[in-house]
């Protein structure tokens, strides 16, 4: 996601490696990977820093229809996401590395019980960030202590386009449902990336193996691809809940069910998954207080008890408002009347978008009668809640 550079850059090393020779580099390339692996990534590949020059035009084209919703980073700059060259013109090297999360459970099983909230497995452990950048600089380091040159590191926090430099490192391809698929992890791998002025041998991508396969269009509760390789984040869940600042449109909100922090449904029908493995990274491991989080002790949080509950997790960068706004309308679709009490109390939130989002919820939760006796009596002041209050009111 969009941001600064990560961490290191750029790092400058005393060139052990003067004259550049195949061998030599080879042997580093060999070396690199073995230490990557002893830090605990799972798969290392090495792109050329041109590989990626036809994502231009379809980053453009994506932009043009704003299928990137709120996410104007993405939007800063195209030419500098679109190529490693233009983000750093002395890079001849892109080192792609990936760290295996793959779950213990099925991720789908949650979305059979409506009164808990279903948070991304990517989530419900250890903020990934803070983790990979950490053993990305070690990388680093290492490398520019045995070879010279320079770095930077980056860790979904820049203009660096990293499904596609994964593509072309090897590590996978980007499926119909435009994530990165691995033939040994299946859709769980995190990825970072380490930039290098260094020339090393390259990985060979390994094509495209989704064949005629459609199981993650056609898993997707909100038809979020238009086409294959096409994603319209507008109307995707992981967006919506996470990305998207304001109240979730009304067509989609159904479909969310108990998705309370991203989804995992196009990932989770991949049939390469088969093949994935779990993840043995403990800090990554889904905590048991986020794997089924009961809604109505998520509704009780105030801002205090959501960063505690959140300490070290990437939920907490959405803040309580938004987490709250996607709770209630959990709520709403539980089916579960006696959460109408949790929501009719977060009618009196400081937060004009958590009480927008308790009247709706409210209104899939209440008898019809009861409901309008509380439109009637609403005087809130944001206009954004008197027109939930107007949309949801039944009509006579």
């Amino acid at each position: 996601m969009g941001g600064g550079l990560s961490g290191l850059g750029p790092l400058h090393g005393s060139r052990l490696l003067t004259g550049g020779a195949d061998g030599d580099l080879a042997a580093i390339k060999t070396a690199l990977t073995e230490q990557a692996r002893a830090l605990g990534f799972s798969a290392v590949g090495i792109a050329d820093p041109a590989a990626i020059a036809g994502e231009a035009p379809r980053l453009q084209a994506f932009l043009d229809a704003g299928a990137h919703g709120d996410m104007d980073w993405l939007a800063n700059d195209p030419a500098r996401r679109a190529s490693p060259l233009v983000l750093w013109s002395e890079v001849r090297s892109v080192i792609m590395l990936g760290l295996n999360y793959g779950p213990d459970e099925n991720p789908l099983a949650l979305l059979a019980h409506a009164t808990r909230g279903n948070i991304s497995v990517y989530a419900r452990g250890d903020d990934y960030h803070d983790l990979i950048k950490k053993r990305l600089k070690t990388l680093a380091r290492w490398l520019m202590a045995q070879a010279g040159g320079d770095v930077k590191v980056f860790v979904d926090t820049a203009a660096v386009m990293e499904k596609p430099l994964a593509d072309a490192a090897g590590l996978g391809w980007q499926g119909r449902h435009t994530n990165l698929v691995s033939r040994d992890y299946g859709s769980w791998l995190f990825l970072g990336a380490i930039f290098t002025t260094l020339e090393l041998p390259r990985d060979t991508a390994t094509g495209d193996h989704c064949g005629s396969c459609r199981a993650c269009l056609d898993s997707c509760p909100t038809d979020a691809f238009p086409a294959p390789y096409r994603l319209d984040a507008r109307k995707c869940i992981s967006y919506l809940t996470i990305e998207h600042k304001g109240p979730i449109p009304r067509e989609f909100r159904a479909a969310i069910g108990n998705r309370i922090y991203g989804c995992d449904d196009c990932l989770s029908a991949c049939p390469w998954n088969k093949f994935a493995q779990q993840g043995h990274e403990a800090r990554l491991a889904a905590r048991d207080e986020l794997r089924a989080p009961p809604l109505a002790y998520l509704a009780q949080l105030d801002d205090a008890a959501f960063r505690a509950l959140f300490t070290r997790s990437p939920v907490k960068r959405v803040g309580r408002a938004r987490f709250l706004r996607n709770v209630l309308t959990a709520i709403g679709n539980s089916g579960e009347p006696a959460l109408a009490d949790d929501a009719r109390r977060l009618l009196d939130d400081d937060s004009p978008l958590v009480r927008g989002a308790a009247v709706w919820a409210l209104s899939r939760l209440l008898p019809r009668a009861e409901f309008a006796r509380l439109a009637d009596a609403s005087d809130d002041k944001d206009d954004g809640v008197r027109e939930e209050w107007a949309m949801a009111r039944p009509s006579s």
